[in-house]
């Protein structure tokens, strides 16, 4: 599909978000997939959605989730959190169907893709040593829409752009700004803590083990 999202409607994606795209689920089952508890969830705006507390809360860190169906694909935008890039959320959203994942923190982006309850690409966006072994298209894609807007300050919202055109759904800040299903999680609550090789935004990003390896 030809590109047609303007990057300068996806404020929301520039910096500190993480976002998944799932086929055919709804909004509950990608909350229980996510470890949370779909029954939490309430729809409101944006500004409802921010008074909800997330960040570090007392002891661990809590993410807000919004999420709602567009067409065929679900999608869950998380602020003030990075379940959405973890393994185990990942395998459990695609195990049978098919998940996008793009991450922006400071100093680390992610692109990620899995199919089935496996990780199918897995990189970091501008960094040639996390390239994939194997070729597999999103790689080239993703460089070539960061090119495209290189030194505008767009941050991640290219690489979400041109996901949500390859999808031929609309995700920008109006729309994402209305009433959506939103709960909050703690990360010790998701389907499983980051393994100990944590990731921490040194050198490649790690490979992404089956689930059950």
């Amino acid at each position: 599909m030809e590109a047609g999202t303007d990057v300068r409607s996806l404020e929301w994606a520039r910096a500190w978000m993480c976002v998944t795209f799932t086929r055919g689920l709804g909004p509950e089952e990608v909350f229980a997939r996510y470890g949370a508890d779909p029954e939490q969830a309430r729809p409101l705006d944006a500004d409802e959605a921010s008074d909800l507390p997330s960040g570090d809360v007392g002891d661990g860190a809590v993410s807000l989730l919004r999420s709602g169906r567009l067409g065929d694909w679900a999608f869950c935008v998380e602020e003030d959190g990075v379940i959405g890039s973890w393994n185990e959320p990942l395998a459990e959203l695609s195990r049978g169907t098919e998940t996008y994942s793009v991450l922006t923190t400071e100093g680390l982006d992610v692109f990620q893709y899995w199919r089935d309850g496996e990780c199918v690409e897995n990189f970091e966006p501008g960094m040639e040593h996390t390239r994939p072994a194997r070729t597999e298209p999103w790689w080239d894609r993703v460089e070539a829409a960061l090119a495209a807007h290189e030194g505008e300050d767009t941050g991640m919202a290219p690489v979400v752009a041109l996901v949500l055109d390859h999808l031929g759904i609309t995700l920008d800040d109006t729309a994402l700004a209305g009433p959506w299903p939103s709960l909050t999680l703690a990360e010790d609550d998701a389907p499983s803590a980051p393994r100990g090789d944590t990731y921490a935004g040194e050198g490649p990003v790690p490979p992404q083990p089956r689930l059950g390896d």
